[in-house]
């Protein structure tokens, strides 16, 4: 049996980036018959049936010669236009798109971009009337905090050590947004950026997040930076497109009209845990469906990068601190996916002793320590990890 390095060891950069297994795999040749695997590419699928019976069609998002998003096609379509040298396969980021190359605009009907916002996990839906193109769940940011904690007490420590440092500053009014705050919303603002530079995004639709002041100091102090954060993520927003607002009351009515539960496990991998009401939020504009026809998930979590840590916190025997920080690797940016002869496709990690990590694409597990960095070639720049899930069937 082949290894995954002998299997792609003639391929090119495009189509190296076209194996992954996340909203587009094998870009290399689209089949015209549906694969059963739950893994199949999303243009490699002309139509697939579930255990139900129903069938649903998975849609390619096609870019215009000038970079403007057009409305997405079937995979037959995409297949023709790239067999005839009209169009280029293209891959963003866990995404795979055809670039036109002789025509620039075109009609596009509305699409709908449904935002469910969490405190671990939140849902992404982009939806049109006849289709659902897209359903994300992705992982938020939650270290900030304990990162901000971490680097005030080694700060402070390092006051006392013979060593430069800062110099101490009076306090002062911070003003803006707590960084926790706002490492939350730029992540959001983010995904939802990317997005508008594949799909003719007219409408997003984000739902609330409201609650009460109690009139009690500590209880207003901490969910007034939320409520901050909230407005600067619209103001933001709402340079790409309309934005709408929800409530989570209104969200809850459109979903039991329509007769969908939500799972209680806001954790599980599931469209029922977050999709479910990115669907509703979007499908209240576009209208089209009274029931989900595409559940399939797209997972994306963010890489986490200490950019400014220099070494570790604790210094090993003999007072010494080995290096930890920073984004690069002996000459490579961290994150940014890349080929090894052993282990495939995989993102880089940190470097020690002149050797280099590489991580899972799909788990984030380290797959080794000692790389050699002329064993390593470089395919993209990336920022975070993305798998792609199978159907939910039920709540």
């Amino acid at each position: 049996m082949p290894t995954i390095a002998e299997k792609t060891k003639w391929l090119t950069t495009q189509e190296l980036l076209s194996l992954l297994r996340v909203a587009a795999r094998s870009t290399l040749e689209m089949p015209t018959q549906s694969p059963t695997s739950t893994l199949a590419s999303v243009e490699g699928v002309n139509s697939r049936r579930k255990a139900s019976g129903e069938v649903t069609h998975i849609y390619v998002p096609v870019v215009g010669s000038s970079g403007v998003p057009l409305m997405p096609c079937h995979p037959a379509r995409a297949r023709e236009l790239v067999r005839n040298g009209r169009a280029l396969r293209r891959f963003n980021k866990g995404i795979f798109y055809i670039r036109l190359l002789d025509k620039s605009e075109g009609v596009v009907q509305p699409i709908a971009v449904g935002v469910d916002p969490g405190s671990k996990k939140e849902g992404i839906t982009i939806k049109s009337a006849k289709h659902t193109f897209l359903n994300i769940q992705s992982d938020t940011i939650t270290w900030i905090k304990d990162a901000m904690r971490i680097r005030a007490v080694m700060r402070r420590t390092r006051r006392f050590r013979n060593t430069p440092y800062r110099a101490k500053r009076s306090n002062r009014t911070r003003g803006g947004l707590a960084p926790s705050v706002r490492s939350r919303w730029q992540w959001k603002l983010r995904m939802c950026r990317w997005l508008a530079k594949m799909y003719p995004i007219s409408n997003f639709v984000v739902e609330d997040i409201k609650a009460r002041t109690t009139g009690r100091r500590r209880w207003d102090s901490v969910f007034s930076p939320l409520e901050y954060g909230k407005k600067w993520f619209y103001s933001e927003l709402s340079k790409t497109a309309k934005v709408d607002i929800k409530y989570g009351w209104d969200t809850r009515e459109i979903r039991y009209a329509l007769g969908l539960s939500k799972t209680k496990k806001k954790i599980s991998e599931s469209f029922y845990a977050h999709c479910v009401d990115s669907w509703v939020l979007a499908n209240s504009v576009v209208g089209g469906h009274e029931k989900p026809e595409n559940t399939r998930l797209l997972f994306i979590t963010p890489l986490r990068f200490h950019r400014r840590q220099l070494h570790f916190l604790q210094p090993k025997k003999g007072g010494i601190r080995n290096r930890y920080g920073s984004t690069r690797s002996l000459g490579f940016k961290r994150g940014s996916l890349a080929t090894h002869p052993k282990y495939g496709l995989v993102y880089i990690g940190g470097t020690a002793q002149q050797r280099i990590s590489l991580h899972s694409v799909e788990s984030g597990k380290r797959l080794c320590l000692n790389a050699k960095p002329k064993d390593i070639t470089f395919l993209a720049y990336n920022s975070w990890r993305t798998r792609q899930g199978g159907y939910a069937l039920a709540a």
